[in-house]
């Protein structure tokens, strides 16, 4: 169980850019590469606290955002994203609710 700010259909925004999306995966620590974190991770993000995958609302992409560069989403409204029925099942309560995995 990962030990951090955000879950999964959680819907957040991102500090510095300003984008809204929904969590849909988390890592307990950087995953990436290293040439990556050099590349994309401008301002150093701690590499040994939580990273999340984020659907971002009205686009087609994703993203990688380290925990502190995430906060929730004061608007709570859906987002628009073309793998959202993929991921989740519904939208309930200002969050979305993961597909169950059959295994």
């Amino acid at each position: 169980m990962l030990d951090g700010e955000f879950y999964v259909g959680q819907i957040v925004r991102h500090r510095l850019f300003g984008y809204r999306g929904v969590v849909f995966d988390a890592d307990p620590e950087f995953s990436g590469s290293d040439a990556w974190y050099e590349r994309m991770a401008r301002s150093r993000p701690p590499k040994d606290r939580p990273w999340y995958h984020v659907l971002v609302d009205g686009a087609e992409h994703t993203t990688y955002v380290a925990e502190r560069n995430l906060e929730p989403d004061p608007q709570g409204d859906p987002v628009t994203h073309p793998a959202l029925d993929d991921l989740f099942a519904e939208y309930r309560d200002a969050a979305y609710v993961p597909r169950r995995r059959d295994n």
